[in-house]
């Protein structure tokens, strides 16, 4: 047990490790410097530009950068649902599968779109090797949109004072063409190796030791997963995601995969200070943010590693920890880490089912994604913490009776009513559609695998994932019904777009404003005390507003335990 969790603790420190050259090189990139891998990527970004009819050139101000986001995201939607409701007369098609309903094409598309994942459907049965190729290019693209959007936050804090913030489809293509492709290759190699298939072949056949004849899936799995995890998406290749023996077959791929969803995120937060040359202010939001994150893991691996008492009081061995969903060949505190990871990142990917994990242990999970705030997924983790950071400053500006000011410009009253809605926008979606399910018991209950209290979080859940782009679930859920689907859909949608535009909007307007030098009187940012006050905001703001389903699911749950 000792060395699972010396794993677990190398496997952290490696990543932040990482996370900082990453970082450099990714403030390069946006920066418009020089990088090594300029003479592969400047011909092929040209012959992008030119077969859209794109200029590179034109600089946009927020809103025509949000315009742009928009409607090129309704173009992927249009595009998804036409491959997916006709894959089954479509080419690459070795096994035979149909072709998707309306509504589950709906949920499918808006939610590999929006960069959530969120699967109503197996992939072995589900879809076809085109239909997952479709998924995996929205995996990039999607990731791509996320940490565009971050890059004109970062603009509107280094030039003091400017309309416009660069050209949203240069800082889109080389998201994907300089970070998302390159780090996605890499992990697929390395997953290859290690066993993840990488064939357009259909389905295999074997014999098991017991002498029954099965049919196994393969595919293009490798690349697949790969960009499932460096881009925060989780969409998993095949039904049981990160569980299954081909998506991720042994300790090493499992740590591989465990970097490649946290290195982007972390890494962003470094090329921020990088980027605006305010390196105290990354370290701030970086502790502010592991502060959070290592509140939630470290009880999840206790809980999951010291095992279940009902379990235990029947006599059975629980020494390897609470087993029940989990793979012999991760262990508990790996699949309690990885729980966590995965909620706080918004990947959504598991390595064992959420749904098995101890009542309080699915707390947490739901909690780091209703904070949506510690790390979070590619670009969109800095834009919702950016969002607390605004309501930070106006209440630290009224306790010492200042205008509130953050890196040089005036935040005031409009700037202020966005942030307050898109902060209350996160709890409103989650909360009215848990609400709506359990009200509409004709539409849900016959979905429910599990009566009472973890009935209750398995719907609290799917709502939580939908709004928090994460994907994951409680997977006693039976959610491939017209009622899943199209209510979650609609929250994907609301809970994509909003949160990215309302950071835009803010920075676009604080961008335009006079900059303001730094005075005797000026709140520092970048400081523990203001760290401090960045998270007290979370905490009530965010973590707070839940505690009442909270307490109606796992909470409940945890004590019918004893």
């Amino acid at each position: 047990m000792n060395t699972e969790i010396l794993g677990i603790i190398v496997m952290f420190v490696i990543t932040v490790l990482l996370a900082i050259p990453l970082g450099k090189y990714i403030a390069k990139v946006y920066g418009g410097e020089k990088t090594l891998l300029d003479p592969i990527f400047n011909p092929i970004e040209r012959i992008f530009y030119k077969v859209s009819g794109i200029n590179p050139q034109t600089e946009m101000n927020w809103k025509q950068q949000m315009v742009a986001m928009v409607s090129i995201n309704m173009i992927w939607f249009l595009m998804g649902m036409l491959i997916l409701m006709t894959q089954g007369s479509l080419p690459l098609n070795p096994d035979n599968n149909p072709s998707m309903s309306a509504d589950l094409a709906f949920n499918t598309v808006i939610s590999f779109v929006v960069n959530c994942n969120l699967q109503h459907y197996s992939g072995e049965t589900g879809l076809s090797y085109l239909g997952q190729y479709w998924l995996m290019f929205l995996q990039f693209v999607s990731a791509g949109i996320g940490m565009a959007a971050a890059v004109l936050v970062f603009r509107a804090f280094r030039d003091r004072t400017a309309s416009t913030l660069g050209n949203f489809y240069i800082y889109f293509v080389k998201s994907c063409t300089r970070i998302l492709l390159p780090l996605s290759l890499l992990v697929a190699i390395i997953l290859a190796f290690e066993g993840t298939p990488m064939t357009f072949e259909g389905k295999d056949t074997i014999t098991t030791l017991q002498g029954d004849t099965v049919a196994v899936s393969r595919g293009p799995a490798a690349a697949f997963v790969a960009i499932k995890h460096i881009g925060t998406n989780g969409g998993g290749f095949y039904g049981a995601n990160s569980v299954h023996p081909f998506e991720n077959p042994s300790y090493l791929s499992n740590m591989v995969e465990m970097v490649a969803q946290m290195i982007i995120p972390l890494a962003m937060i470094f090329a921020l200070g990088i980027f605006i040359k305010r390196r105290k202010l990354s370290w701030m939001i970086f502790g502010v943010m592991t502060v959070g994150f290592l509140l939630l893991v470290i009880p999840n691996i206790m809980m999951e590693t010291k095992g279940n008492p009902a379990i235990a009081a029947m006599g059975v061995d629980n020494s390897l920890g609470a087993m029940e969903g989990k793979e012999i060949r991760f262990g508990a505190p790996a699949s309690g880490f990885w729980s966590i990871v995965t909620t706080v990142i918004s990947t959504g990917s598991i390595n064992a089912m959420h749904d098995s994990t101890m009542p309080l242990s699915g707390m947490n999970e739901l909690l780091a994604m209703m904070i949506n705030a510690f790390y979070g997924g590619c670009g969109v983790g800095i834009l919702n913490f950016f969002i607390f950071i605004i309501l930070a400053v106006f209440i630290s500006g009224l306790m010492v009776g200042r205008t509130p000011e953050f890196l040089g410009k005036k935040v005031e009253a409009r700037e202020m009513k966005i942030a307050m809605i898109i902060a209350l926008l996160h709890p409103f979606l989650i909360l009215v559609g848990t609400a709506l399910a359990a009200a509409l018991p004709q539409y849900t209950a016959a979905t429910l695998n599990n009566p009472g209290f973890h009935g209750f979080s398995e719907m609290l859940y799917e709502y939580t994932s939908s709004a928090a782009n994460n994907g994951s679930g409680f997977e006693g859920l039976g959610d491939n019904t017209l009622w899943w689907n199209v209510s979650t859909g609609f929250v994907l949608i609301l809970s994509r777009f909003l949160p990215i535009i309302g950071p835009v909007a803010i920075a676009g307007l604080l961008a335009e404003k006079k900059f303001i030098p730094e005075g005797d009187g000026t709140l520092k940012t970048d400081t523990a005390t203001f760290g401090l006050m960045v998270f007290a905001v979370i905490a009530i703001v965010a973590a707070l507003s839940f505690f009442p389903a909270l307490a109606l699911g796992p909470i409940a749950e945890y004590f019918s335990l004893y």
